[in-house]
C-alpha cells in the first residue's frame, strides 16, 4: 500500500515510521506536514491508497483538508482514517460527517500505539479496493 501520512509533529511521524520496522511492514510511505502539502502531494500523486491524518495541524488543520478532499472528483474516494490525540467527541461525529473512514486515537504507551496501527493495517490489507 501507499500511504499517506499528514502530521506536523515530528516525534508522531518518527513513531509511525518504527512501528512499521517493528511491525515488518514494507509499505511506501508519504509525509506531509500539514493538509495544505497533502493536497499538493495528491494533486502529484493519485495513487495513494489510504490517508492517516492528524487533526491539529498549522495552516490548514484535518477538517479543513477533509473537506477539499471530499470535494475534489478524483480523490474523494481515498480512504482516510483519523490518527489523532483528540477524544472529543465533537471531532469524533465531525470527521464522520466529513466522511472518514475510522478514527483512532492515539495512545500513550507505545505498545499500545502499534497495536493501533497493526491492527488499522491489517484491515486495510484485506480490503480489496487498495
Amino acid at each position: 500500500m501507499t500511504i499517506l501520512l499528514i502530521e506536523d509533529d515530528a516525534v508522531e511521524i518518527l513513531k509511525f515510521n518504527r512501528s512499521l520496522v517493528k511491525l515488518g511492514e514494507a509499505h511506501e510511505l508519504i509525509e506531509a506536514h500539514n493538509g495544505e502539502i497533502a493536497l499538493g502531494l495528491l494533486a502529484e500523486n493519485s495513487q495513494i491508497d489510504l490517508i492517516l491524518l492528524d487533526l491539529n495541524m498549522p495552516k490548514m488543520n484535518g477538517f479543513e483538508f477533509l473537506k477539499q478532499l471530499r470535494a475534489h472528483t478524483d480523490l474523494k474516494y481515498i480512504p482516510t482514517v483519523v490518527l489523532t490525540t483528540s477524544i472529543n467527541r465533537s471531532d469524533l461525529k465531525q470527521a464522520y460527517s466529513i466522511g472518514v473512514a475510522g478514527y483512532l486515537v492515539k495512545p500513550l504507551k507505545y505498545d499500545d500505539y502499534v497495536l493501533k496501527i497493526a491492527a488499522l493495517l491489517n484491515y486495510w490489507k484485506q480490503n480489496e479496493l487498495v
